[in-house]
């Protein structure tokens, strides 16, 4: 006589990684952005899963499905709760994946009405309150989450759920809208939070940027994954805190004090293991607001992948004021092949006014001294910010053109939720676009921020202009002929050849057009 068979325990967390990169990045997201993992979804699964709670991952980004189709898999799947993560490829993305976020919500709850939904990620600890009132959700995350999701998971086994009870969270009872005390941080990141769970994830759709890969183009498999949790600086457009600013009051770090928490390396490279032995992964992002900063946990990261010989292209962040001595050599070898700084502005007076200070020295200095290190550069320039008129941008351009980084990335300024620019643009009443989508950077509906000597539509053709001028210039395409072959010049030539369609952009022509 057979064995009875047991009922399969229920699912308790589907997290949901929201995403539509064909409206988000118009023509560029068929073949030239990247596909990435969502870390901080993969993240909270292994700690959701070492806490003894059955969790699986939807994404719905890199399986291009659509609102509708998740809510059918929703459906099929019957979770105690689904969490929607709303991130992105870097924190200022998290709020142009809103738009997607609530579609998916709003579609699991057409289908399913009871089915329990809450809303997480760095938008959404930004605009709690707004986004419990404007979204298909139950419950939405006041901080990081993880907390949240945990007490939330444990409280749904219940009969009669304490709603009361769950850390950080955002709910309607009696038809109000109530609010427990914050969560704190999560301390022990390496004990109760170690990898990304990896294996609830299809890893076969991932791919890298294109620049990335230059060197061949060959951009499949790839993962990004965090070594470290936060970003001590300040500068006034980034959103990166927005997620652990409740949290932070609540674990006890002082006010103006960022918190910035570490994986040790050996935890680091435990991941790599995984993806270099498991899923044959070359490409690697290490996604951190900041990875290049403590030299300490820079180089035992290094000097590990190192001893395990891998062939690795990973690129990370870094800052022109955080490049020290000894580092250089080490990245290379651990197979740092791009690190991305902060440029932004040309003008002192301009990065002085969002608290990005540095002597304009030091960034001709550091880029030559990396690129003369054998690692190539990504220059991150920002047009519009709040001291910006025509001649600073003008400035901002022709600095990175006599630079010619082996890539660049040309942004508009943007008052993304949870950074004080966003604080400053309310308080001043400076026009914010209609929908999140439009924080998208690359989206139809953008809009950035006016300037306070320059509209909002003269910094969106500018910067459009820009990126046109500068992936066309002669000297660049020269450049990557003769550091990455013909194949790449004329791939980039193809990506020059895309024009964003813009709702907000001024029609006349730009003065860049002379640079």
């Amino acid at each position: 006589m057979s064995e009875p068979k047991m009922a399969a325990a229920p699912l308790d967390v589907v997290l949901v990684n929201p995403g539509d990169r064909f409206k988000t990045y118009q023509s560029l997201g068929r073949s030239l952005t990247a596909i990435e993992p969502p870390v901080w979804a993969g993240l909270m699964a292994t700690f959701l899963r070492r806490k003894g709670f059955g969790v699986a991952i939807l994404d719905a980004e890199a399986e291009g499905l659509s609102p509708d189709a998740v809510a059918e898999r929703i459906d099929a799947m019957h979770p105690r709760l689904v969490a929607v993560v709303v991130y992105g490829h870097q924190p200022s993305a998290s709020t142009q994946n809103m738009p997607a976020a609530g579609a998916i919500c709003a579609a699991i709850k057409r289908l399913t009405p009871a089915q329990p939904v809450m809303l997480v990620g760095g938008h959404v600890a930004a605009l709690p309150e707004r986004t419990l009132r404007d979204e298909a959700a139950d419950f939405v995350a006041g901080g990081e989450g993880l907390y949240t999701l945990l007490d939330l998971a444990e409280a749904l086994r219940e009969a009669h759920p304490r709603l009361d009870q769950v850390r950080g969270l955002w709910y309607r009872q009696d038809g109000e809208l109530r609010a427990n005390a914050p969560a704190p941080l999560l301390k022990d990141v390496d004990g109760e939070m170690p990898a990304v769970a990896w294996d609830l994830l299809p890893m076969d759709t991932y791919r890298a940027h294109n620049w990335h890969c230059f060197d061949g183009l060959v951009r499949e498999p790839y993962a990004a994954l965090y070594t470290t949790l936060g970003c001590p600086f300040h500068c006034s457009f980034c959103c990166i805190q927005a997620p652990f600013k409740s949290g932070e009051q609540e674990t006890g770090y002082k006010t103006g004090v960022n918190s910035y928490r570490f994986w040790h390396p050996d935890r680091v490279v435990d991941q790599l293991d995984v993806l270099v032995r498991q899923y044959g992964v070359r490409n690697i992002k290490i996604a951190d607001e900041m990875f290049v900063l403590h030299p300490a946990h820079v180089l035992g990261i290094c000097d590990r992948i190192i001893e395990r010989g891998y062939d690795l292209n990973i690129w990370a962040y870094s800052r022109v004021d955080t490049v020290r001595d000894g580092m250089l050599d080490r990245l290379k070898r651990a197979g740092v092949n791009w690190l991305a700084f902060g440029i932004e502005a040309a003008s002192e007076r301009v990065r002085q006014d969002v608290q990005k200070g540095f002597n304009q020295q030091d960034v001709y200095r550091v880029i030559s001294t990396v690129r003369q290190a054998g690692i190539r550069v990504i220059g991150n320039y920002i047009f519009g910010l709040p001291e910006d008129d025509q001649q600073t941008m003008q400035a901002t351009l022709e600095m990175a053109l006599e630079l010619n980084c082996e890539f660049a990335n040309f942004y508009s300024a943007m008052a993304y939720p949870g950074s004080p620019l966003y604080e400053q643009a309310l308080r001043e009443g400076w026009p914010l676009p209609a929908s999140w989508s439009g924080y998208s950077q690359h989206a139809q509906d953008t809009l950035p921020l006016p300037t306070k000597y320059v509209s909002a539509g003269d910094v969106l053709r500018f910067r459009d202009d820009a990126f046109q001028t500068y992936f066309r210039s002669p000297r660049y395409l020269e450049m990557v002929a003769k550091t990455f072959g013909p194949d790449t010049a004329a791939h980039v030539r193809e990506m020059a050849a895309h024009r964003l369609a813009r709702t907000h952009a001024t029609p006349a022509e730009s003065p860049v057009a002379r640079a």
